[in-house]
């Protein structure tokens, strides 16, 4: 498949901060990119390189075959953009909106069609102050993809949004990208990339630390853990096992996360048998990407 997006050896530093140190990826056509990590990461940085906005530091872009430091006016044709924070007039009604980004355009629009696909219409009267967060989000999602782009760039999109809106949102990202547009998305919500995307870039402190499916990532054992549930276990003891990385705990239920799951297991068994502790739903889980999140945060503020 096409590569759309190439990233080479890519840094930008602010004054003595590197925001985003020397990482590289690319992005497949039709596919919809995570880039992932928590906020402060460099995902924003990132993203603004690729939209021409900011100058690398160093390393090299392409994105549609074109350098978006030097040719942006050609390569704002081709891409749509919806940002953390898109700057509306508060009395700007969402037909005025509209018709104001599509006169941007010299070539006609989908804002018909987006007005019906997004089911706009019971809004377009109604001034963009006066919306809801997810409502907002649609109207700046059609702005985005007014002129048929064939890359979409959405910034934490779904930051804010109540869990139904958020749905509400990936069903849409999943139409673009249904109709051939590649979606690259920066989001902190491991939930969202884990279901949402393709193939997710999680970037820590500037640096790429992980880049495949979320399926791929997903067998890092650095996410697995152990699960059991007592009252009588101390805490302490599982924090002093040699291959444990840390302990989560709500009420009864433990998690332990561990380097060698099979020492630990035997140790805790053990420690349990000889003082006649009982363990219940004691199991092996793959965890999720949030667990492999925490995993990474934890890592870069102990180097910190």
């Amino acid at each position: 498949m096409e590569n759309v997006i190439k990233v080479e050896n890519l840094s930008k530093n602010f004054g003595s901060v590197q925001a985003v140190k020397n990482i590289s990826f690319s992005v497949k056509r039709g596919e919809i990119f995570g880039i992932i990590g928590p906020n402060g990461a460099g995902k924003t940085t990132t993203l603004e390189m690729l939209e021409g906005i900011s100058k690398p530091t160093q390393g090299t872009i392409e994105v549609l075959g074109l350098v978006p430091s030097q040719q942006l006016r050609e390569l704002n044709k081709r891409i749509g953009v919806q940002f953390q924070a898109t700057s509306i007039q508060k009395k700007m009604k969402v037909k005025e909106a509209l018709d104001l980004f599509a006169s941007f355009y010299s070539d006609s629009t989908k804002k018909d069609y987006l007005i019906e696909l997004l089911n706009l219409n019971e809004k377009l009267n109604v001034h963009f102050e006066d919306l809801s967060g997810g409502w907002k989000q649609r109207v700046t999602l059609a702005l985005a993809t007014l002129h048929s782009p064939e890359i979409v760039f959405l910034d934490e999109p779904s930051m804010g949004l109540d869990p139904h809106a958020r749905r509400e949102m990936w069903s849409m990202i999943r139409m673009l990208r249904d109709e051939g547009c590649t979606i690259v998305v920066t989001t902190h919500y491991m939930e969202e990339a884990e279901k949402l995307c393709d193939r997710v870039a999680m970037i820590y402190n500037g640096e790429l630390k992980a880049l495949n499916t979320p399926a791929e990532l997903l067998k890092n054992p650095a996410g697995h853990y152990i699960a059991f549930e007592s009252d009588q276990v101390e805490e302490r003891f599982l924090e002093s096992l040699p291959e444990v990385m840390r302990i989560e705990k709500e009420e009864k239920l433990f998690k332990v996360f561990s380097e060698n799951k099979q020492v630990t297991a035997y140790h805790i068994f053990t420690y349990c048998h000889d003082n006649q502790i009982h363990l219940s739903d004691f199991r092996f889980e793959k965890g999720s990407l949030d667990d492999l999140f925490v995993h990474y945060l934890e890592k870069e503020e102990a180097v910190g």
